[in-house]
């Protein structure tokens, strides 16, 4: 060249543009862990609920001056064939006091699935003080075709609760895993 000036190998550019993409798509998947994480403690999505054993629950004491609305929200994941729904969309319960509530599902396809549901709570603050004892989001629930069950929920808010929450909805999704049961058990079969 002429006027001094170098001429950049135009592939070592595109080169060190790929290897910049790489890095950071590579520490974009790194963080993503505790960015949903923090996600799941401000929304309550996830399940991020706790479980507490049946003596440990009756052991709270039950704040009877107080109420808190807890609204009961039910949802199938697309893909899923099933009617779904709680028996009660609403009751007031005071902390400490141990419920008893029921969902319904009903498979409304042929064949058989198996389905998951997984839980959120709103707001997130509330989902720490939110507990189980029993809850049909413990396992899979294989449903045969056309059947219908009656799910039980058994729950507790804790005493401690802050205050300002007055009203905690508690959502279930259920999520068809047949696919992934079957694989784990021929897996297991093959291994």
């Amino acid at each position: 060249m002429s006027d001094g000036v170098k001429q950049q190998n135009p592939g070592r550019k595109t080169a060190v543009r790929l290897l910049l993409v790489v890095v950071g798509m590579f520490g974009f998947g790194f963080l993503m862990v505790p960015i949903y994480d923090v996600f799941c403690d401000i929304t309550g999505l996830n399940g991020k609920t706790g479980t507490l054993g049946e003596t440990q629950a009756r052991r709270l004491q039950v704040d009877e001056g107080r109420w808190v609305t807890v609204e009961f929200v039910a949802a199938v994941n697309n893909g899923i064939n099933w009617t779904f729904e709680p028996e009660q969309v609403r009751m007031r319960v005071n902390p400490g006091r141990m419920y008893r509530v029921y969902y319904r599902v009903r498979n409304n396809t042929d064949q058989p699935v198996v389905g998951q549901a997984i839980p959120s709570v709103m707001p997130g603050v509330a989902s720490k003080y939110f507990k189980k004892t029993e809850c049909f989001c413990f396992s899979n629930q294989p449903i045969g075709p056309h059947e219908e069950r009656r799910m039980p929920l058994v729950f507790v808010i804790e005493p401690d609760l802050p205050e300002e929450v007055r009203t905690v909805s508690l959502g279930y999704t259920f999520f068809d895993i047949t696919r992934t049961v079957r694989k784990a058990a021929e897996d297991k079969r093959g291994g």
